[in-house]
Protein backbone atom coordinates (compact mmCIF):
# COMPACT_ATOMS: atom_id res chain seq x y z
CA UNK A 1 0.00 0.00 0.00
CA UNK A 2 1.46 3.45 -1.19
CA UNK A 3 -1.34 5.32 0.54
CA UNK A 4 -2.33 5.20 4.03
CA UNK A 5 -5.31 7.13 5.66
CA UNK A 6 -4.47 7.41 9.66
CA UNK A 7 -6.43 7.27 12.85
CA UNK A 8 -4.53 9.59 15.58
CA UNK A 9 -3.18 8.37 18.89
CA UNK A 10 -4.76 10.79 22.15
CA UNK A 11 -3.70 13.01 25.11
CA UNK A 12 -5.86 13.97 27.83
CA UNK A 13 -3.34 16.71 29.47
CA UNK A 14 -5.37 18.61 32.10
CA UNK A 15 -4.92 21.69 29.43
CA UNK A 16 -6.97 20.57 26.98
CA UNK A 17 -10.81 20.74 26.07
CA UNK A 18 -13.71 18.93 23.66
CA UNK A 19 -13.11 20.61 20.38
CA UNK A 20 -11.48 18.01 18.52
CA UNK A 21 -14.34 15.45 19.41
CA UNK A 22 -17.20 18.24 18.86
CA UNK A 23 -15.37 19.96 15.44
CA UNK A 24 -12.83 17.68 13.98
CA UNK A 25 -15.26 14.38 15.17
CA UNK A 26 -12.37 12.54 16.77
CA UNK A 27 -13.65 9.69 18.31
CA UNK A 28 -12.03 9.04 21.53
CA UNK A 29 -12.88 7.78 25.29
CA UNK A 30 -11.18 10.84 26.92
CA UNK A 31 -13.63 13.22 28.47
CA UNK A 32 -10.47 15.73 27.61
CA UNK A 33 -9.13 15.67 24.22
CA UNK A 34 -5.94 18.20 24.66
CA UNK A 35 -4.20 16.25 21.57
CA UNK A 36 -4.97 14.14 18.78
CA UNK A 37 -1.49 12.87 16.93
CA UNK A 38 -2.41 12.30 13.70
CA UNK A 39 1.17 10.96 11.91
CA UNK A 40 3.15 9.53 14.67
CA UNK A 41 5.32 6.61 15.82
CA UNK A 42 6.35 7.74 18.58
CA UNK A 43 6.83 5.25 21.38
CA UNK A 44 4.39 7.38 23.63
CA UNK A 45 1.59 6.86 21.04
CA UNK A 46 1.64 5.68 17.29
CA UNK A 47 -1.20 6.42 14.34
CA UNK A 48 -3.05 3.28 13.07
CA UNK A 49 -3.50 2.61 9.65
CA UNK A 50 -7.35 2.56 9.05
CA UNK A 51 -7.81 1.83 5.68
CA UNK A 52 -6.95 -1.29 2.96
CA UNK A 53 -5.48 -4.62 4.07
CA UNK A 54 -3.45 -2.79 6.76
CA UNK A 55 -6.24 -1.83 8.80
CA UNK A 56 -5.88 -1.76 12.32
CA UNK A 57 -2.08 -1.80 12.03
CA UNK A 58 0.03 0.86 13.57
CA UNK A 59 1.85 3.43 11.98
CA UNK A 60 5.39 2.38 14.10
CA UNK A 61 4.97 -1.53 12.72
CA UNK A 62 4.33 -0.19 8.74
CA UNK A 63 7.23 1.50 8.75
CA UNK A 64 9.53 -1.36 10.47
CA UNK A 65 8.14 -3.80 7.96
CA UNK A 66 8.21 -1.23 4.95
CA UNK A 67 12.05 -0.50 5.86
CA UNK A 68 13.34 3.04 4.77
CA UNK A 69 12.91 3.55 1.31
CA UNK A 70 9.20 4.42 2.11
CA UNK A 71 10.89 7.85 3.84
CA UNK A 72 12.69 8.72 0.60
CA UNK A 73 15.97 9.81 -0.20
CA UNK A 74 15.64 13.00 1.56
CA UNK A 75 15.25 11.57 5.01
CA UNK A 76 17.23 8.90 4.90
CA UNK A 77 19.87 10.71 6.89
CA UNK A 78 17.74 10.46 9.94
CA UNK A 79 18.27 7.66 12.36
CA UNK A 80 14.15 7.44 13.16
CA UNK A 81 11.00 8.66 11.30
CA UNK A 82 11.94 12.68 11.23
CA UNK A 83 8.33 14.26 11.87
CA UNK A 84 4.95 13.73 14.18
CA UNK A 85 1.89 16.17 12.86
CA UNK A 86 -0.92 16.65 15.91
CA UNK A 87 -3.93 18.51 16.60
CA UNK A 88 -3.95 21.20 19.89
CA UNK A 89 -6.71 22.00 21.91
CA UNK A 90 -5.98 24.88 24.48
CA UNK A 91 -8.82 25.16 26.04
CA UNK A 92 -6.39 26.37 29.35
CA UNK A 93 -3.01 28.13 28.50
CA UNK A 94 -0.31 25.30 28.59
CA UNK A 95 2.61 25.34 30.35
CA UNK A 96 5.47 27.72 29.65
CA UNK A 97 8.36 25.35 28.30
CA UNK A 98 10.81 25.09 25.96
CA UNK A 99 12.29 21.69 23.76
CA UNK A 100 16.48 20.79 23.60
CA UNK A 101 18.12 21.12 19.89
CA UNK A 102 19.13 17.96 18.16
CA UNK A 103 22.83 17.85 20.07
CA UNK A 104 21.50 18.50 23.25
CA UNK A 105 18.24 16.08 23.14
CA UNK A 106 20.44 12.91 21.87
CA UNK A 107 23.17 13.50 24.09
CA UNK A 108 20.43 13.53 27.13
CA UNK A 109 16.90 12.15 26.24
CA UNK A 110 18.16 9.72 23.16
CA UNK A 111 15.80 11.20 21.04
CA UNK A 112 15.79 14.22 18.98
CA UNK A 113 15.57 17.60 19.38
CA UNK A 114 12.17 19.85 18.90
CA UNK A 115 11.82 22.52 16.01
CA UNK A 116 8.00 22.86 15.33
CA UNK A 117 5.77 24.82 13.16
CA UNK A 118 2.07 25.87 14.04
CA UNK A 119 -0.46 26.90 12.27
CA UNK A 120 -3.59 28.46 13.98
CA UNK A 121 -7.01 26.67 12.73
CA UNK A 122 -9.35 28.65 15.25
CA UNK A 123 -8.71 31.53 18.06
CA UNK A 124 -11.07 33.02 20.75
CA UNK A 125 -10.82 36.99 20.23
CA UNK A 126 -8.22 37.86 22.42
CA UNK A 127 -6.18 34.78 22.56
CA UNK A 128 -2.30 35.20 22.60
CA UNK A 129 0.61 32.56 22.51
CA UNK A 130 4.22 33.43 24.42
CA UNK A 131 7.10 33.27 22.51
CA UNK A 132 10.64 34.17 23.21
CA UNK A 133 11.70 36.65 25.98
CA UNK A 134 10.60 40.14 25.29
CA UNK A 135 14.86 41.32 26.71
CA UNK A 136 18.06 39.58 27.12
CA UNK A 137 18.10 37.82 30.51
CA UNK A 138 20.83 35.94 32.24
CA UNK A 139 20.56 32.37 33.29
CA UNK A 140 20.43 33.46 37.03
CA UNK A 141 17.89 36.39 36.44
CA UNK A 142 16.49 32.95 34.47
CA UNK A 143 16.10 30.94 37.78
CA UNK A 144 15.56 33.89 39.99
CA UNK A 145 12.29 35.14 38.31
CA UNK A 146 11.03 31.14 38.59
CA UNK A 147 11.42 31.48 42.08
CA UNK A 148 9.49 34.54 42.60
CA UNK A 149 7.22 34.15 40.20
CA UNK A 150 7.72 37.21 37.97
CA UNK A 151 8.86 34.47 35.11
CA UNK A 152 6.04 35.67 32.63
CA UNK A 153 7.17 39.42 32.84
CA UNK A 154 9.97 38.79 30.42
CA UNK A 155 8.13 36.76 28.38
CA UNK A 156 7.02 38.04 24.49
CA UNK A 157 2.98 37.92 24.14
CA UNK A 158 2.06 37.23 20.75
CA UNK A 159 -1.86 38.00 19.90
CA UNK A 160 -3.04 35.40 17.43
CA UNK A 161 -5.39 35.11 14.98
CA UNK A 162 -6.99 31.98 12.63
CA UNK A 163 -4.48 31.62 9.92
CA UNK A 164 -1.44 32.61 11.71
CA UNK A 165 1.70 30.64 11.21
CA UNK A 166 4.69 30.32 13.51
CA UNK A 167 8.14 28.38 13.09
CA UNK A 168 9.48 27.52 17.09
CA UNK A 169 12.79 26.73 17.13
CA UNK A 170 14.40 24.68 19.70
CA UNK A 171 15.42 26.80 22.19
CA UNK A 172 12.65 29.23 22.28
CA UNK A 173 10.77 29.29 25.51
CA UNK A 174 7.10 29.66 24.72
CA UNK A 175 3.46 28.42 25.21
CA UNK A 176 0.01 28.73 23.88
CA UNK A 177 -2.49 30.14 25.16
CA UNK A 178 -5.76 29.57 26.44
CA UNK A 179 -8.42 29.42 23.41
CA UNK A 180 -6.39 28.37 20.62
CA UNK A 181 -6.60 25.48 17.93
CA UNK A 182 -3.40 24.39 16.13
CA UNK A 183 -1.50 22.17 13.54
CA UNK A 184 1.51 21.51 15.13
CA UNK A 185 4.40 19.53 12.44
CA UNK A 186 7.06 18.79 14.33
CA UNK A 187 10.05 17.17 14.87
CA UNK A 188 9.61 13.27 16.01
CA UNK A 189 10.54 13.81 19.34
CA UNK A 190 8.34 14.40 23.21
CA UNK A 191 10.65 16.05 24.96
CA UNK A 192 9.46 19.18 26.84
CA UNK A 193 11.08 20.82 29.61
CA UNK A 194 8.26 22.48 32.07
CA UNK A 195 9.51 26.21 33.24
CA UNK A 196 6.73 27.84 34.76
CA UNK A 197 3.16 26.10 34.94
CA UNK A 198 0.90 28.42 36.97
CA UNK A 199 0.68 27.03 40.16
CA UNK A 200 -1.42 23.79 38.81
CA UNK A 201 -1.47 20.37 40.23
CA UNK A 202 -2.02 16.84 38.30
CA UNK A 203 -4.29 13.83 38.66
CA UNK A 204 -1.80 13.14 41.87
CA UNK A 205 -2.99 16.77 43.78
CA UNK A 206 0.81 17.31 43.64
CA UNK A 207 2.01 20.16 41.74
CA UNK A 208 2.93 19.13 38.39
CA UNK A 209 6.69 18.62 37.70
CA UNK A 210 9.40 21.20 36.82
CA UNK A 211 12.48 20.67 34.41
CA UNK A 212 14.64 23.99 35.79
CA UNK A 213 18.41 22.85 35.64
CA UNK A 214 17.59 21.85 31.92
CA UNK A 215 15.43 24.12 30.69
CA UNK A 216 17.88 27.20 31.67
CA UNK A 217 20.87 24.65 30.09
CA UNK A 218 18.99 24.60 26.48
CA UNK A 219 16.74 27.80 26.73
CA UNK A 220 17.48 31.07 23.95
CA UNK A 221 17.95 34.12 26.60
CA UNK A 222 18.10 36.62 23.50
CA UNK A 223 14.48 37.73 22.12
CA UNK A 224 13.50 36.22 18.80
CA UNK A 225 11.53 37.04 15.70
CA UNK A 226 7.76 36.35 16.09
CA UNK A 227 7.19 37.01 12.28
CA UNK A 228 4.48 35.03 10.94
CA UNK A 229 6.54 32.76 8.82
CA UNK A 230 4.05 31.84 5.82
CA UNK A 231 5.09 32.67 2.30
CA UNK A 232 2.91 34.66 -0.44
CA UNK A 233 0.05 32.69 -1.50
CA UNK A 234 0.20 31.58 -4.70
CA UNK A 235 -2.74 30.93 -7.44
CA UNK A 236 -2.81 27.51 -8.99
CA UNK A 237 -5.39 28.05 -11.68
CA UNK A 238 -8.71 27.55 -9.27
CA UNK A 239 -6.63 26.45 -6.18
CA UNK A 240 -3.72 28.38 -3.98
CA UNK A 241 -0.10 27.24 -2.32
CA UNK A 242 1.24 29.18 0.16
CA UNK A 243 4.20 28.38 1.60
CA UNK A 244 3.92 27.43 5.93
CA UNK A 245 7.52 26.71 6.88
CA UNK A 246 10.64 25.49 5.51
CA UNK A 247 13.48 23.83 7.29
CA UNK A 248 16.11 21.41 7.21
CA UNK A 249 13.49 19.12 9.22
CA UNK A 250 10.07 19.67 7.25
CA UNK A 251 8.80 21.43 5.04
CA UNK A 252 4.68 22.39 4.80
CA UNK A 253 2.51 23.84 2.42
CA UNK A 254 -1.07 24.70 2.67
CA UNK A 255 -3.20 24.26 -0.33
CA UNK A 256 -6.88 25.69 -0.76
CA UNK A 257 -8.92 23.42 -3.21
CA UNK A 258 -11.51 24.66 -5.27
CA UNK A 259 -12.81 21.43 -6.93
CA UNK A 260 -9.88 19.08 -7.54
CA UNK A 261 -5.88 19.01 -7.50
CA UNK A 262 -3.18 16.46 -8.37
CA UNK A 263 -0.23 16.47 -7.02
CA UNK A 264 2.61 14.07 -7.03
CA UNK A 265 5.09 12.29 -4.36
CA UNK A 266 8.67 11.48 -6.12
CA UNK A 267 11.43 8.94 -4.92
CA UNK A 268 12.65 12.14 -2.80
CA UNK A 269 10.06 12.23 0.24
CA UNK A 270 7.13 10.58 1.63
CA UNK A 271 4.26 13.01 2.04
CA UNK A 272 1.53 13.99 4.33
CA UNK A 273 -2.10 15.52 4.42
CA UNK A 274 -3.88 16.86 6.84
CA UNK A 275 -7.66 18.16 6.02
CA UNK A 276 -8.29 21.11 7.53
CA UNK A 277 -11.84 21.44 6.42
CA UNK A 278 -14.36 20.07 3.80
CA UNK A 279 -15.55 16.43 2.84
CA UNK A 280 -14.10 14.74 -0.46
CA UNK A 281 -11.96 11.73 -1.49
CA UNK A 282 -8.20 10.62 -2.48
CA UNK A 283 -7.12 8.64 -5.01
CA UNK A 284 -3.74 7.08 -5.43
CA UNK A 285 -3.32 4.69 -8.02
CA UNK A 286 -5.83 2.44 -7.66
CA UNK A 287 -6.51 3.38 -4.27
CA UNK A 288 -9.11 5.40 -2.77
CA UNK A 289 -9.70 7.11 0.51
CA UNK A 290 -12.89 9.42 2.06
CA UNK A 291 -11.74 12.20 3.92
CA UNK A 292 -13.69 14.66 6.36
CA UNK A 293 -11.76 18.06 8.04
CA UNK A 294 -9.48 16.49 10.32
CA UNK A 295 -8.28 13.53 8.16
CA UNK A 296 -4.75 12.49 7.78
CA UNK A 297 -3.19 10.86 4.98
CA UNK A 298 0.05 9.56 4.12
CA UNK A 299 2.02 8.51 1.23
CA UNK A 300 4.84 6.85 0.62
CA UNK A 301 8.29 7.91 -1.50
CA UNK A 302 8.04 7.27 -5.17
CA UNK A 303 3.70 6.98 -4.45
CA UNK A 304 3.37 9.19 -7.78
CA UNK A 305 0.24 11.26 -8.35
CA UNK A 306 -2.80 11.62 -6.46
CA UNK A 307 -5.94 13.81 -6.83
CA UNK A 308 -7.53 15.50 -3.85
CA UNK A 309 -11.70 16.00 -4.90
CA UNK A 310 -13.51 18.51 -2.98
CA UNK A 311 -13.65 21.74 -1.88
CA UNK A 312 -10.95 21.79 1.02
CA UNK A 313 -8.09 23.03 2.36
CA UNK A 314 -5.24 20.96 3.81
CA UNK A 315 -1.41 21.36 4.78
CA UNK A 316 1.28 19.00 3.22
CA UNK A 317 4.57 18.01 5.11
CA UNK A 318 7.25 16.21 3.42
CA UNK A 319 11.38 16.40 3.67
Amino acid sequence: MNMLKLKPAFKDYLWGGTRLRTEYEKECEYDIIAESWELSNHSAGASIIDNGNLKGVSFTQYLEDSGKKVWGSNAQHFQNFPILIKFIDAKQALSIQVHPDDEYALRVEKEFGKNEMWYVLDAEPGSFLYYGVNKEITKEEYRTRVENNTFLDVLNKVEVKKGDCFFIEAGTIHALGEGIIICEVQQNSNTTYRVYDFGRVGVDGNPRELHIDKAVEVSTLTPVSTEDTKGQAIKLEDNTLENLATSQYFTCDKYEVENEITLCVGDESFQSIIMLEGTGDVTCGNESVTYKKGDSVFFAAGSGEFTVRGKTAFILSRI
